[in-house]
């Protein structure tokens, strides 16, 4: 079992700038892939970010070039760097871990991110 944990959230002008982390424990060896979702109000869940183990990241294109995904393998957390935030940025934010071993995908609890005009 993996268990996730975010911090990082909360309330921020536009423009401004917050970091995610989502530190992992339990099973971590059998981590692989990880990522961040958020989901805004009235809103479908977007992917917004991933990362493998060998640090390759992919990001949606709403967010390319703002944020920016990494991974800390030492400490087990991974974190999203989030510049010049907006309004539209408002959501709840996921991170996720999927294990290969157990073929599993864990989920933390989610954190909110608001941003305020």
């Amino acid at each position: 079992q993996v268990q996730l944990v975010e911090s990082g959230g909360g309330l921020v002008q536009a423009g401004g700038s917050l970091r995610l982390s989502c530190a992992a424990s339990g099973t971590i060896f059998s981590i692989n892939a990880m990522g961040w979702y958020r989901q805004a109000p009235g809103k479908q869940r977007e992917l917004v970010a991933t990362i493998t183990s060998d640090g390759s990241t992919n990001y949606a294109d709403s967010v390319k070039g703002p944020f920016t995904i990494s991974r800390d393998n030492a400490k087990n957390t991974m974190y999203l760097q989030m510049n010049s935030l907006k309004p539209e940025d408002t959501a709840v934010y996921s991170c996720y871990a999927d294990s290969a071993s157990y073929g599993m995908r864990y989920w933390g609890k989610g954190i909110l991110v608001t941003v305020s005009s």
